[in-house]
Formats: structure tokens, C-alpha cells, sequence
């Protein structure tokens, strides 16, 4: 019952008690009180209006509601959009460079830049026959570095690239030595390359970078070449032979042990052929009329993962014909058991000098943040400085991997030792290292 209803009932049964009862038989009259019918119709009246006030305010509120509805609606709207567009966004920047999970937009709309580096930095403790002392390197291995790489894909199958990175360093471990502690700043143009890569017919690149055998004596599987592979020189690189009398000879330990690997990075013109059943071969022009080829493989299966390299060069020298190198490394994935060989020659007047490198490995889980990698190895060099001199080394490593944080921790213990037919002789070198390096 509505209360414009409920009025009219308290009104009627307020008049039916005013109306004076007759007796029974009488004729029945009835008579009302014109003032009271007066003030019964104010009543009435002013409870109308009141019902009328009161519906013009549920109205009002129920618009209020309606509008808070609409505005609620749309702004759930707006957020899902803008949601979406960040993805997009997002997947767009991590599919322009494969593994970059933070790009930047470049100055050209359709290229991506994407901004990655590292900083490596060890402690060499150095044994040389006469004193014992550190040396606070900066880890030729792989040294402190910053890079930028663009990016246009310009169809499925056609991609432009370019590339340019820079080593900025102080106290590189090749330049640091028993009297030369504090080596200064080093800096170093690594690439400044572009590049035009086709799925179909290939990659060609031109500018600064590495030419076609470059890293072919150096592929490594063990997961502890960060301080250990096959130029064991790189770590200290720098520090110098003593002879028996406790004197510094001059030759340091990079002039001794040298892995051979191709020419390294030039200015040049390179050509990649498109990769066959895990093979494909590459070429290139380089400065000062030199030029190199090498073939690659890398393949997986029946529980194994395995890759190799092999090269050869002309680096246009007096006195000097081609160069020969070559890698290769396995892994047994289940047990993380690996193996690496390398080796090299250089074809030279007064005696050729060869390089020879075979480590063992285990790459173990025993952390949940990364693998912990272990290596063990033996580097035979011949020939080097001269063609009378012999030297070996070897080298136990441990690398520990945190892979969130794109760092690697390591240590090693290595001997160097050099045979001379000439007087005087010299003095191992035992080195210890600690170290790390962190990926940005």
C-alpha cells in the first residue's frame, strides 16, 4: 500500500468515527463539520506535497547513481586499453632483438636500440719466483664493456642491424705487471659494424668487427670460460718472467702463450652463408689486403650438445704465410660432463709456432639461482716468443652463476712455465684469481 493510499484510509476511517450513530429504525443522517472537512483537505494536501518532494529526490538519486555507473564503466574501459597497449608494447620490444627484455626506442621509428654491457673486474695474487703480491685487474678474458645494437626488421625473412661497443677500462690485465701496477685507462673500439641479414641468402656485414675466424679457437661449452678457455694467457697476460737471479726478463706471460685465433676483429667485409644441417661457412675482405674463411658447426642430440670451428687466415705479414685454427667442445647434458680442444699454427719463417689446449669439465646444479662449473686444463705453446722457446700451462677453474642477475663469480689457480735453450733461465709463474662479472 502506496502512502498517498494510507492517508486516504486514516482520513476515511478518521470521518467514519465523527459520523453520530443513530438508533436502530431511526432514519439515518448524517452530518460533518465543515471546518473539520477544511482541515482534513489541508492534511491531505500538504501530505501530497511532501510525497511529491520526496519522489523528485529518489529521482534525483537514482540519476546520481546511474551517472556514477556510466563514469565507473568507462574508466574500467580506458584501464583495459591502456593494459593492453602496454603489452603490445612490450612484446613488440622483446621480439625486435630476441633476449633483450629491456629496449629503447631509437631516434627512427622502426629501428629498436637495445643497451647491454658488463663490467669485469679481478684479483690476480702472483707468485714469480721473488715476490708474492696482488694485482686489481680488469679481466682481459672478457673485459669491462659497453655496447648499443640496433635493430629493423624489415620483413619476415630481411633484417637491417647495426652494432657499436667499446671496452673503457683501467688496469687491464694485459697491460698490469710486477713493474707496472697501476696500468692507467684502456679503451678499445670493438665493433662499429651494420649488417643485412636474410633467413634465405645470408648475413653480409661491413665496418669494425670480427672477421670470419675470429672465436674459431675458442668455442666452449664448459661454462667456465669467463676466466678459463683457450687463451689462458688473457688473465695475466701482463705480468713478466723472472729469470734465476730474481731479475724481470721482459717477456711477459701473453708473449709466451698465444691461442692462435685468427685475425681477431678489423675493418672488413664479411659474408655468412645461411646455416645446413647445423653447418654454414663464412668469408671475409679485410684492410691492408688480408682476408680469411671458416667453417661452423653446432648441433644437439641423443643426449649430447656439441659445437666446433675451423679457420684459416693471411694476415699479409713478412715472414709469414696462413694461419690454421680450429675448436671443439661437447656436452653431456644429463651429467653436465664436457670436453674442449683447441689448436693452431702459424706457418713462419724460423720455426712455426703452435698452440695446443684440451680442458675437462662439469657444469653441476647445485644451487637453484645457477649452474656451478668446474674445469681442469692443460695448454701446451710452442715456439713463442722465439723459435727456441717452450712453455705450458695448466689451470684448474670454478665459475659460480647467478642467473637473475646476469653475474658470474669465479676463481682459478694457474701455473705458467716457459723452457728457454738460452741463458738465463726463468721462473714459474703461479697465479691465483678471484673475480667477477656482471651482465647489464
Amino acid at each position: 500500500m502506496s502512502r498517498r493510499h494510507a492517508s486516504i484510509v486514516l482520513v476515511g476511517v478518521f470521518l467514519a468515527a465523527q459520523i453520530s450513530p443513530l438508533r436502530p429504525g431511526a432514519a439515518q443522517t448524517a452530518t460533518i463539520d465543515p471546518a473539520l472537512l477544511r482541515q482534513l483537505q489541508d492534511v491531505i494536501q500538504q501530505q501530497q506535497r511532501q510525497l511529491e518532494k520526496q519522489s523528485e529526490v529518489l529521482e534525483s538519486l537514482q540519476q546520481q547513481v546511474n551517472d556514477l555507473k556510466r563514469t565507473a564503466s568507462e574508466a574500467q574501459a580506458e584501464a583495459s586499453e591502456a593494459k593492453s597497449t602496454a603489452q603490445k608494447a612490450v612484446d613488440t620490444a622483446k621480439q625486435a632483438v630476441p633476449g633483450a627484455e629491456k629496449l629503447v626506442t631509437s631516434g627512427q621509428e622502426r629501428i629498436k636500440l637495445a643497451i647491454s654491457g658488463q663490467v669485469n673486474r679481478a684479483v690476480n695474487v702472483a707468485g714469480d719466483g721473488d715476490k708474492t703480491k696482488a694485482y686489481f685487474v680488469d679481466s682481459d678474458a672478457s673485459n669491462t664493456r659497453f655496447r648499443l645494437v640496433g635493430t629493423g626488421k624489415v620483413t619476415d625473412d630481411f633484417t637491417i642491424g647495426t652494432r657499436f661497443e667499446v671496452a673503457l677500462t683501467t688496469n687491464e690485465s694485459s697491460q698490469v705487471s710486477q713493474d707496472n701496477e697501476d696500468a692507467g685507462e684502456f679503451s678499445d673500439f670493438r665493433w662499429a659494424d651494420l649488417s643485412f641479414d636474410s633467413k634465405r641468402f645470408g648475413k653480409l656485414s661491413l665496418g669494425k668487427g670480427s672477421t670470419a675466424s675470429d672465436n674459431a679457437a675458442e668455442v666452449d661449452l664448459s661454462k667456465t670460460d669467463v676466466v678459463a678457455y683457450s687463451s689462458v694467457a688473457d688473465i695475466a697476460g701482463g705480468l713478466q718472467f723472472r729469470d734465476n737471479n730474481d731479475n724481470l726478463t721482459g717477456v711477459s706471460v701473453s708473449d709466451a702463450f698465444k691461442n692462435l685465433d685468427g685475425l681477431s676483429r678489423k675493418d672488413r667485409l664479411r659474408y655468412d652463408t645461411p646455416s645446413f644441417y647445423g653447418f654454414n661457412l663464412a668469408g671475409s675482405a679485410i684492410s691492408d689486403q688480408r682476408w680469411d674463411a671458416s667453417l661452423w658447426w653446432g648441433g644437439q642430440g641423443y643426449g649430447f650438445k656439441a659445437a666446433a670451428a675451423a679457420a684459416v687466415s693471411d694476415a699479409n705479414l713478412d715472414n709469414q704465410d696462413l694461419l690454421y685454427d680450429g675448436s671443439f667442445s661437447v656436452l653431456h647434458e644429463a651429467t653436465g660432463l664436457n670436453f674442449t680442444m683447441s689448436g693452431g699454427v702459424r706457418d713462419q719463417d724460423g720455426g712455426d709456432p703452435t698452440n695446443f689446449y684440451a680442458k675437462a669439465g662439469w657444469i653441476a646444479n647445485l644451487f637453484s639461482f645457477g649452474d656451478t662449473a668446474f674445469g681442469a686444463d692443460y695448454t701446451r705453446s710452442t715456439n713463442f716468443p722465439t723459435g727456441s722457446d717452450d712453455g705450458y700451462s695448466i689451470g684448474v677453474a670454478a665459475v659460480q652463476q647467478i642467473d637473475d642477475f646476469g653475474t658470474e663469480l669465479y676463481a682459478q689457480y694457474r701455473l705458467y712455465s716457459l723452457d728457454r735453450d738460452g741463458n738465463p733461465s726463468v721462473e714459474d709463474l703461479n697465479v691465483g684469481t678471484v673475480g667477477a662479472r656482471v651482465k647489464f
